[in-house]
């Protein structure tokens, strides 16, 4: 260790040591400080979010320092960077996605729109699975970095599920799509890193999250009514699992990563819609708000924490609703997807990018101290240089499409002007408090990438020789919990699972699949995604209560899928594009 480190404020290149100790046991162990710190802040100490991010970004920038010899200004840097990308695109996406919500809401068409969903199922339990599984699986596919969840859970709010419950159900929900990400982006950039087909990726992928992708629909039952509960609703979940993977199965095998999820969750929706006219539960589930009558509704609102709470269960009274009111109700997120669909174009993301008509409506700026950061092998084949472009893409990003469907809503449903700025000023209001600690959270994601602390966990796996291949969708499931991104584990990590399987003699497809399919078990307890459930469902300073719900599946889940690469790899390798 460089005892002058502190003093040491810059060098012209800076590259990552990966085993400061000289033990990569020891050092893996030093670099897990701050990631357990975190979470025993949280559960142990039950400290709010904000302060526990804030304390693990102290710890980890020491460790960064004093064990792996980081220069102080590329440790300042590396915050900066992972801040900003708090602030935007995610801190962005949250507000605008809050905003669409609070329109629907202060509209009076939200109610038009939950008693249209009503219609379809009055049961809660199959409600969940439409909107956190189906429809939450179509957002990851369009639209992604945090959205599904945000726009998903705050729904469900406005169904009348707890919010602790919709929290915890949106991101055990949100397992399945996630490993294709937005237009399958996470696969793509995997591909592209170590040059292998994408559609190979893209169908091992989707065969490893078959036996899970078709649990999640009777996992979120279970978690909503138990084993009783599972029985009564089976059909109806087997029709949307399996529904799910094999649309999901055929897109990804002929297709490719970009269209999984979005086909995946249109079919699903159609499927168990239609089922659903044919079969209903014998005994119906329904939720706090439908069995509240029109005179104690006030009282139960009144005793809500939150606004965005408050709102979504506004006067539950029946009223009769017309066809126009039906489809205007469904107008916020009809104009979103319809823009969302404009923004994944090829053509129009390329009037913004270099030598485009509108590139100059995409800013950006060079950290020059972080362009001296350099990664090594075996983490990746040649030595290159950290990302240090941050852009900002102030038109074709996704908050700003979120943004333009809430304009386009005030506009279509006539919402008074004053109250649209009464709903933006409240969400701003509300969300403060999320976006610091999802800024905090993604200054430790990034500065644990670019010190090296999360190559340390990763290649410390690798270590275990043949058992690897268990281990392999864990190193991914690590990654996405410190980084919060599938992306940025698959491209933090491609490079090692195709140098590991090379040196075990193993189809590279089937470690590199299982990197995006563990990372996506990851996804439910990462600290960005926890801070996004709880925020949108008026539980900020409350992430813990989240975590402890979804911790043990996530655990599971990553297991499971260490069980399915060494099973595939030992006795179905023939399966393996």
């Amino acid at each position: 260790m460089d005892t002058n480190a502190l003093i040491r404020l810059s060098e012209n290149v800076w590259q990552q040591n990966y085993d400061p100790f000289n033990n990569i046991f020891l050092s893996a162990v030093v670099s897990a400080l701050p990631i357990v710190f975190f979470f025993v802040c949280l559960i142990v100490f039950k400290l709010k979010g904000y302060t526990a991010a804030f304390l693990s970004v102290v710890l980890v920038s020491l460790v960064a320092i004093f064990a792996y010899d980081m220069p102080i200004l590329k440790v300042f840097y590396s915050l900066v960077y992972g801040v900003l990308f708090g602030l935007y695109p995610i801190g962005w996406i949250i507000i605008a996605a809050i905003f669409l919500y609070k329109l629907s809401v202060k509209s009076g068409y939200f109610d038009i729109l939950r008693e249209s969903i009503v219609k379809i199922t009055p049961d809660m339990r199959l409600q969940v699975i439409l909107i956190a599984f189906c429809f939450g699986a179509f957002l990851e596919g369009t639209i992604g970095f945090g959205g599904p969840v945000a726009i998903t859970a705050a729904l469900l709010v406005g169904m009348g599920i707890k919010p602790i419950q919709a929290a915890a159900l949106c991101l055990i929900a949100n397992l399945p799509p996630a490993t294709f990400g937005a237009v399958g982006i996470p696969i793509t950039a995997l591909a592209n890193l170590v040059q292998v087909d994408a559609i190979k990726i893209s169908t091992m992928s989707a065969i490893m999250l078959a036996p899970f992708s078709f649990c999640i629909p009777f996992l979120l039952v279970f978690l909503l009514s138990g084993f009783k509960g599972v029985k009564e609703t089976l059909p109806a979940c087997f029709v949307a699992g399996f529904s799910f993977i094999l649309t999901k199965i055929i897109t990804a095998s002929f297709l490719g990563p970009q269209l999984p999820d979005i086909t995946a969750g249109v079919i699903s929706i159609a499927a168990l819609g239609s089922f659903l006219k044919l079969w209903k539960p014998k005994n119906i589930m329904l939720s706090e708000d439908q069995n509240i009558t029109a005179q104690n509704s006030q009282i139960a609102q009144n005793s809500l924490d939150s606004k965005v709470q408050k709102e979504a269960l506004n006067a539950s009274k029946p009223q009769t609703i017309n066809v126009k009111q039906t489809l205007l109700s469904g107008t916020p997120f009809a104009i979103l997807i319809f823009i969302i669909i404009i923004w994944t174009q090829d053509n129009f993301n390329a009037l913004f990018a270099n030598g485009g008509a509108l590139n100059f409506l995409t800013l950006s700026f060079n950290f020059k101290e972080l362009s001296e950061i350099q990664q090594i092998a075996p983490i990746v084949k040649e030595t290159k240089a950290v990302k240090s472009l941050f852009e900002i893409p102030l038109i074709n990003s996704v908050g700003t499409a979120i943004f333009l469907a809430a304009l386009c809503t005030i506009v279509i449903l006539k919402i008074k002007i004053r109250t649209a700025i009464s709903a933006f000023s409240e969400t701003c209001k509300e969300m403060y408090l999320a976006i610091v600690t999802i800024c905090l959270v993604l200054a430790f994601a990034y500065l644990s990438n670019y010190s090296g602390i999360s190559a340390t966990l990763a290649l410390a796996l690798s270590k275990t020789g043949e058992s690897f291949v268990f281990f392999s969708p864990i190193v991914g499931w690590l990654g996405v919990v410190l980084t919060g991104s599938v992306t940025s584990s698959n491209v933090l990590f491609g490079s090692l699972q195709q140098l590991t399987a090379s040196q075990l003699g193993i189809n590279e497809v089937l470690l590199l699949s299982a990197n995006a399919v563990g990372g996506a078990a990851g996804k439910m307890i990462s600290l960005q995604s926890i801070a996004v459930a709880a925020s949108v469902v008026g539980l900020m300073g409350k992430e813990a209560q989240v975590l402890r719900l979804t911790l043990k599946y996530s655990l599971i889940l990553a297991l499971g899928s260490g069980v399915v690469c060494f099973m595939t790899a030992s006795f179905f390798p023939w399966i393996v594009p």
